[in-house]
């Protein structure tokens, strides 16, 4: 089966974030985007093929079409006021909140038929599996830019 078209993959990520927020646990999100700092909490959130598509549209359609690459390790996607660029976007382990401050994260059981659907997604694009943030929103903007040519 050929992989769908990037405008699909991106409808159907977001036919999954759509469904994650029909479902909201509580959660005490303070905003502080310490969960952001991947090298101070030793966490990065791990993105399938199609929420990559998603960050990297978002990017772009932000005006932005290059990844920084910050020294302190904190998300590429995380401005300098402390928010997310992209948080309309932003990835399902976003999201879910990995972080333990707000909660820690969703029980895998809670979530386990949209995480399939997000494999399964990834799947049909040509993907082994979720990657680390900057790698898949890098290989996502660099296969975005391709097509775009």
């Amino acid at each position: 089966m050929p992989p769908p078209p990037t405008a699909a993959a991106i409808q159907s990520v977001r036919a999954v974030y759509a469904e994650l927020a029909l479902r909201p646990l509580q959660r005490a999100c303070s905003g502080l985007a310490e969960c952001c700092r991947f090298r101070l909490t030793g966490r990065t959130p791990f993105l399938t093929r199609g929420e990559a598509l998603v960050a990297a549209a978002a990017w772009r359609a932000a005006g932005r079409s290059t990844l920084p690459r910050p020294a302190d390790g904190a998300c590429p996607l995380l401005a300098a006021n402390g928010r997310c660029q992209i948080y309309e976007g932003r990835p399902f382990g976003c999201r879910t909140h990995f972080c333990a401050a707000a909660g820690g994260p969703y029980a895998r059981g809670e979530v386990r038929d949209l995480i399939q659907q997000l494999e399964t997604l990834d799947s049909q694009l040509g993907g082994n599996g979720a990657v680390n943030l900057p790698v898949a929103l890098e290989h996502a903007m660099a296969a975005t830019t391709r097509r775009m040519r």
